[in-house]
């Protein structure tokens, strides 16, 4: 078939000129910036808090939405794919992390690590030393299991109970469940968002919770004292709740209560404390717990192996106690895991068509110092949660907002994976209207406003960041590599 003389002409000059076969991309303005985040925010809102939509769904919809304004920036559909490959890529070591994380609650349920710590942990409550003792306890269980919801609904319905009948006001209660729940998780290797936060920052994950224990060590120790302070107002000693006694004798008769039972935590802290690769710390507390549940609990390698796939399944003649084992697994974490992967795509696509660097170029040009980068990341944090509703989704964007202004100030990105922490993971159950503060309410009895002022942990943390970086304390700069410390002393020796 003969060709027009033009066409070949035309087909020429693409060839002679590939550019003109490149798509024409604009960068966006503040205002087309503002409309496509605005947007999402509203389509997120909207559905979380009048409309009850899934997460996953609505955050699906948010990446349609962003990809319209693709479209109308001239990003072709391979291009914004592109960008979601690119955000999804960023987060797969997490993701590795996430499938452990399952295996390894499951594995420390079967080898009775928790069931040790909620044994012991019981023993030694009195009314005078209740509220230490309570958020020590939830400490240590969020710490071990990596999550602060099932340390509230499972501890803290139990610690509500006693601390009811030795008259200590509710809602005091439940702000030391959710201040000693949320500093473990925070601080734990094997919670989903300690682990989000590093990823999102590009933190090594050990270096982030290094980093994040020079703003939690004084929180805490101050929220240890003040509970302390008011525990001595409570030094009556009434009859202790029957469930104490049933609760251990529970845990008795389904768990031997061995001290060769703390031995997998004692392995991950000792792994964590060699600096070994997350994977293998908890690969290796993995098999210690495994070990330990066929010595020592009687587990066969068969249940151990199908907990670790479908979690741990408890049988026993309390609910409670119930709720509070049957949990873990590699399937417990697909509902974290597909919410990370939705969300990695829409940072991807916010990324690649620039839309945050135009939404925050205004706001970072007017940040003068560290202090106040600090205070915004936080305050961000916390605003993105009330817009939200919930906390990864702010984890996973405010990484993308402040990295580069982070890298340009030469600050460790365990800094910037620290102020995700105080500003999203901390605040998001002190706003009624979270996920995080709905199922504190409704779990607890207490509305969150009542709760709130008593949650120091979650109070104190932030502002002590901010006042902290102020003052130059704690601010961690960017490693220098072999490289340029032989330079430097190659110079210094001339």
């Amino acid at each position: 078939m003969a060709r027009h003389p033009a066409f070949l002409s035309g087909l020429s000059i693409l060839q002679t000129r590939p550019s003109l076969l490149m798509e024409t991309t604009k960068t966006p303005g503040f205002s087309q910036a503002a409309l496509c985040f605005g947007g999402i925010f509203l389509l997120i809102s909207t559905g979380i808090f009048w409309l009850d939509i899934n997460l996953h769904l609505l955050l699906i919809t948010a990446l349609v939405w962003a990809c319209l304004h693709g479209h109308r920036l001239g990003h072709s559909f391979q291009s914004m794919r592109s960008g979601m490959s690119e955000g999804i890529q960023k987060g797969l070591g997490a993701i590795y992390i996430f499938i452990i994380i399952g295996m390894l609650v499951a594995a420390f349920i079967e080898s009775g690590t928790v069931a040790w710590l909620i044994y012991y942990g019981l023993e030694y409550l009195s009314p005078g030393l209740f509220l230490p003792v309570s958020l020590i306890l939830c400490t240590l269980m969020s710490l071990a299991t990596g999550t602060a919801w099932g340390t509230v609904a499972t501890a803290g319905v139990v610690l509500l109970e006693i601390g009811s009948a030795m008259n200590i006001p509710l809602p005091l209660i439940a702000g030391v469940v959710i201040s000693g729940a949320s500093c473990g998780d925070k601080m734990s290797p094997v919670s989903d968002t300690t682990n989000l936060s590093a990823m999102s920052a590009g933190a090594p994950l050990f270096r982030h919770i290094k980093v994040m224990a020079w703003t939690s060590t004084p929180a805490y120790t101050l929220t240890l004292l003040t509970f302390t302070l008011i525990g001595f107002s409570y030094t009556s000693e009434p009859n202790l709740p029957d469930s104490i006694q049933m609760m251990q004798s529970a845990l008795s008769s389904s768990f031997s209560i061995s001290l060769l039972a703390v031995l997998p935590l004692v392995v991950l802290v000792i792994c964590s404390a060699r600096r070994m690769a997350p994977e293998i710390a908890m690969l290796a507390s993995i098999l210690t717990a495994g070990f330990v549940a066929i010595a020592v609990q009687g587990v066969d390698v068969t249940q151990f192996l199908n907990s670790l796939q479908g979690g741990y399944k408890a049988n026993t003649e309390l609910e409670t106690l119930n709720n509070l084992l049957s949990r873990g697994g590699i399937q417990s974490m697909m509902w974290t895991l597909s919410l990370c992967l939705i969300a990695l795509a829409l940072g991807g696509v916010l990324n690649k068509l620039g839309i945050l660097t135009a939404l925050l170029k205004g706001v970072i040009s007017r940040v003068q110092s560290t202090g106040s980068l600090i205070a915004t990341t936080i305050s961000t944090g916390f605003l993105s949660n009330m817009c939200l509703g919930e906390a990864y989704l702010s984890i996973i964007l405010g990484g993308q907002l402040y990295k580069k202004a982070y890298e340009k100030r030469e600050l460790d990105s365990a800094m910037l994976s620290r102020s995700l922490e105080e500003g999203a993971t901390l605040t998001t159950g002190l706003i009624p209207w979270t996920t995080s503060g709905l199922f504190y309410s409704a779990t607890l009895g207490v509305s969150v406003l009542e709760f709130a002022p008593w949650a120091l942990f979650n109070l104190l943390s932030p502002m002590l960041a901010i006042i902290m970086v102020f003052l130059g304390i704690g601010i961690f700069k960017k490693r220098r590599t072999a490289q340029a410390n032989t330079q430097d002393a190659e110079y210094l020796s001339e």
